[in-house]
């Protein structure tokens, strides 16, 4: 994302580009956290991006973007789903536990980090990190923000609505119910009177609009306050895509991929090298941890081709034959070779 912002940041103005600029592209990138299960330290990572609109059909779009990916991968309902969250309602709920202001960034940051791993800690561990820290499975210490307990009960309050799994009677009763989900989020306690809190909630509701309108449901995009992406420059939604379908290791134990892509609106990236402000929206997809799922499911054949074979020539006067042992080999979908590189044959 921050070599797209200098890209754009040095070509707007010229004549050959032109505002919205759209762009996806493909590379390897490495990540500096434990690997998992397809959570690989260095991994294929695919890229689109939506520059120089503010429209909240932008965001909007970029999570359909998402839904569709995975279905088109062979990824069906059900075993996906695209969860939206925005930072200003994160930052309106850091303002109601005191921690507003340039003097509590770093605790800010904190807190978001913590309530980015519920989906894999839970609340039980996401609570360790809102308080005095955590220690994992291998003995390394996380310390934590240390919050007093009441303020962390009431971050943990906030997100517990990521954990409703409601039974639709009708889809349209599926289709209204991000609207529900930002109706209560409304309503909660002491967060209504920011007003950073409230239009991050009114952006979320557009989104909400536009993705009901093309048919989205809430199994397929959701309102989700427990998502946070842990990059610091996003400036308004934020959005996660995750794998929900369990499988096994190679242990047999079960496993769940969890997320796989996520992105959000980054308004502020752009004019760090430019000195004005652009609006900007992209998503990425881990393409390795993405392949790694696939092959659990059985959509990609993981099994290395045969090959490849050199057929190397003893006799100058049997080439032939030997070309013909390179065709069987082909036509048997082994991939072959006739060395040539004796300048005696």
């Amino acid at each position: 994302t921050a070599p797209l912002a200098r890209y754009v940041a040095d070509k707007i103005g010229k004549e050959d580009f032109v505002l919205p600029y759209r762009s996806y592209r493909y590379g390897w990138v490495f990540r500096n956290e434990k690997p998992g299960p397809g959570r690989f330290r260095q991994f294929m990572q695919f890229d689109a991006d939506t520059v120089g609109a503010a429209s909240m059909a932008a965001d909007a779009e970029m999570c359909m973007l998402a839904a569709d990916t995975m279905e088109e991968l062979g990824i069906k309902r059900g075993d996906y789903v695209v969860k939206v969250n925005n930072r200003k309602v994160l930052d309106g709920v850091m303002e109601s536990i005191g921690l507003a202001g340039i003097e509590n960034a770093g605790r800010r940051l904190t807190v978001l980090r913590a309530l980015d791993k519920l989906d894999r800690l839970g609340p039980d561990g996401v609570r360790l990190l809102l308080g005095t820290g955590r220690k994992d499975e291998s003995g390394d210490f996380t310390k934590g923000a240390e919050l007093p307990p009441e303020k962390i009960e009431q971050l943990l309050n906030f997100v517990k609505t990521a954990f409703v799994h409601p039974e639709f009677k009708s889809e349209q009763e599926s289709l209204e119910f991000n609207h529900t989900i930002i109706g209560a989020l409304h309503n909660l306690k002491g967060l209504a009177t920011s007003q950073m809190y409230v239009a991050g909630l009114n952006e979320l509701n557009e989104i909400a609009h536009f993705t009901k309108s093309s048919g989205y449901d809430y199994d397929r995009i959701r309102i989700d306050p427990s998502v946070v992406r842990g990059l610091e420059y996003y400036t308004g939604p934020v959005y996660e895509v995750e794998l929900t379908f369990e499988t096994k290791d190679e242990k047999g134990r079960p496993v769940r991929f969890g997320s796989v892509g996520g992105g959000g609106r980054y308004d502020g990236l752009v004019s760090r090298f430019r000195g004005e402000p652009v609006p900007a929206t992209g998503f990425s997809i881990g393409v390795s941890r993405l392949q790694a799922a696939l092959t659990a499911l059985g959509k990609l054949n993981n099994k290395p081709e045969p090959g490849p074979v050199v057929v190397t020539v003893f006799e100058r006067d049997r080439i032939a034959d030997y070309q013909k042992m390179v065709a069987a080999l082909r036509n048997a979908g082994i991939r072959a070779e006739l060395y040539l590189g004796n300048p005696k044959n």
